[in-house]
């Protein structure tokens, strides 16, 4: 059996029962190590689920599954993925991949950021379609998630963005020259976010994120407790402003509140706002939320 885990969004007793128990039975356990990133080490997991894990990086994940399916036929292989199986499309691609050698499949879930998003109080119905914003370059500035977060305003609905890491990534040269150097890790801030959005927006220029005005919560480390986990709202210029060090650690979400605002959204939301009064007074005179 192929069993493909969901590890949760914090540290190692987020693993479900039924989880633990398929690392238990087998034989080899990977950890996809790059879509990515619990809060602690390996190595603590190791000594919890009491079995060595094997690091799957991207390169192993996308080039090498027949290696992580060895044997999955006639014995239990596992790979632990952070939040839930379904989170990124390369899970689906190794499932398939293991469809396609008749070896049987088990997905055990997780909770991940794409529903423990509902802790910074807006609702999870109200969401549309979540988007990647990838790392800018001075040459390569990719701005599809513009349509994708344009579409989800036209609907009023609220955007969840996944905000880009690095690990294990070679630089141009390295990659053009075929040296395995690999870059330290990146993860990208709200900040960094916040200030590409804007770029977006005044390149694109279809007024769908206007700094001053439009609403959005930032968030980190969320399922880590009050030591870890971090949640700030306000508008996108309050978030740009606001301190770099008050979002905590990687890895950070942004969600782009929709116009379809509700009050209890707003209610919830207001503990977090940089400026509370800010807060409810762009949701009232800009989103038209009514408020008690």
């Amino acid at each position: 059996m192929f069993y493909v885990i969901g590890l949760g969004l914090s540290d190692e007793k987020d693993i479900t029962l039924r989880g633990l128990q398929a690392i238990k039975s087998s034989a080899r356990v990977y950890l996809e190590a790059y879509t990515s990133i619990l809060m602690i080490d390996k190595e603590r997991l190791e000594a919890f689920y009491e079995r060595p894990l094997l690091l799957a990086d991207r390169d192993m994940v996308e080039t090498q599954s027949d290696e992580i399916l060895r044997g999955a036929d006639t014995e239990d292989i596992s790979l632990l993925v952070v939040g839930d199986p379904f989170g990124a499309t390369t899970h689906t691609d190794i499932i398939l991949r293991a469809r396609s050698l008749q070896i049987p499949t088990r997905v055990i879930h997780n909770a991940s950021i794409m529903n423990a998003v509902g802790a910074c109080g807006l609702q999870l119905y109200n969401f549309g379609q979540t988007v990647s914003l990838v790392f800018f370059t001075d040459t390569w500035k990719p701005d599809s998630f513009y349509d994708r977060v344009k579409e989800n305003v036209d609907l009023g609905m609220h955007t969840l963005v996944l905000l880009d890491i690095k690990v294990k990534e070679q630089s141009e040269e390295n990659l053009a020259r075929g040296r395995k150097i690999y870059e330290p890790p990146r993860y990208m801030s709200i900040p960094t976010a916040v200030s590409q959005l804007i770029e977006t927006e005044a390149t694109r220029q279809q007024g769908i994120l206007t700094a001053d005005t439009t609403l959005a919560i930032a968030l980190s480390r969320v399922g880590g407790g009050d030591e870890n986990e971090r949640i700030v709202a306000g508008t996108l210029q309050e978030l740009l402003d606001h301190p770099a060090d008050a979002y905590g650690q990687p890895l950070h979400s942004l969600v782009i509140v929709g116009k379809r605002l509700h009050h209890l959204e707003v209610d919830y939301a207001e503990a977090f706002a940089i400026n509370p009064m800010t807060w409810r007074e762009t949701a009232k005179n800009v989103y038209k939320c009514i408020l008690e």
